[in-house]
């Protein structure tokens, strides 16, 4: 009988793409078991590209905590053999009192803990007790290491996209860019802007390298990513506000190389073993795992100093973390990855 393995992780967007590096770690240590995911139903889109996962359970949030228990209740009529719970905030804990009540079940039951304690120390005393750096596909890989699963960087290239999202890329992307020449997706985007690198940097890196075209992932308001491309615009093609998340993910899958900060797109290339460079600034939990992605950062006393970018920043000269990142630095390491 093939086992049945339930993980919850119902958001948000990065956690989520971390979280599938974990279905190649359960399928190669057991290739025939069932996989079923709680998601939250608007960001469900993201999991339907593996194909590996049998089912999705779409949770609806306007449901409430009423719609959380009947969703419990449905889940335990599955009888799974393995849950993992990769999300730990109080709908998941729900769902697991409903499958597992008091803990007295025949579960191989997992937690993913966010050691929010460890977080408080290090943003608020400067105590940093957490892995250096911290991985983030890594930490969501740990868990189920309980499960015997030991091997999570397995290749995988089955990915499923719509026709209509492949035709789209194809036809704003791939069929633009000459044959036999390097192309790199650049996100200079980030929910908070002390996460983004600075828009000249952008700039002149697109200078600097002008043996290569550059695609720009962003969203419909980041309207500086214009002015990335007019530097040179019949090289650049700016995608802002042109795709959807799950098309922008596709144009990651298809690139040959991807240049990203602290982003959902840097943890999709990370899933897809892209080469790549990561811009990391004032966060601590956005390093990628993957041997093809070169971190590029800047060593100050003050980093980390925040999660997810939403704080000021302290320095009289500010955003340093990112501005001592040079182009020059970054165009020479290109050179080295790509060649």
């Amino acid at each position: 009988m093939n086992d049945k393995i339930l993980i919850i992780r119902l958001s948000s967007i990065g956690d989520i793409i971390q979280c599938m590096s974990v279905v190649s770690g359960i399928k190669e240590k057991y290739p025939n078991s069932e996989i079923h995911w709680v998601v939250r139903s608007d960001l469900a889109s993201l999991l339907k590209i593996d194909p590996r996962i049998d089912h999705l359970w779409e949770f609806d949030r306007k449901k409430g905590f009423k719609g959380v228990i009947e969703l419990g209740f449905q889940l335990r009529k599955e009888g799974y053999d393995f849950v993992y719970d990769a999300h730990s905030n109080i709908r998941s804990n729900i769902l697991k009192a409903i499958l597992c009540p008091l803990g007295l079940c025949q579960l191989n039951l997992v937690t993913r803990y966010k050691a929010r304690f460890k977080r408080f120390l290090l943003f608020k005393f400067r105590l940093n007790l957490l892995p250096k750096p911290f991985k983030a596909l890594a930490s969501f890989q740990k868990p189920i290491e309980k499960w015997g699963i030991q091997e999570f960087n397995v290749p995988f290239e089955g990915w499923l996209f719509k026709e209509e999202i492949n035709q789209k890329v194809d036809a704003l992307v791939l069929s633009q860019i000459p044959d036999n020449v390097n192309w790199i997706t650049i996100v200079p985007s980030a929910a908070w802007s002390l996460k983004r690198w600075p828009v000249e940097y952008w700039r002149t890196l697109a200078e600097l390298k002008s043996d290569c075209y550059f695609v720009i992932l962003g969203g419909p308001n980041d309207s500086f990513c214009e002015e990335i491309r007019s530097v040179a615009p019949e090289r650049i093609i700016n995608l802002a506000g042109k795709t959807s998340l799950i098309e922008s993910f596709c144009v990651v899958r298809n690139s040959q190389f991807v240049i990203s900060g602290d982003t959902g797109f840097l943890h999709a290339a990370d899933l897809f073993h892209k080469k790549g460079i990561a811009l990391i600034g004032p966060t601590a939990f956005g390093f990628p795992s993957s041997p093809n992605i070169k971190v590029m950062e800047v060593n100050l006393p003050c980093r980390p100093c925040t999660k997810d970018g939403s704080v000021k920043c302290k320095l009289k000269e500010e955003k340093k973390c990112l501005y001592d990142i040079k182009p020059e630095m970054v165009a020479a390491q290109i050179d080295l990855m790509i060649e």
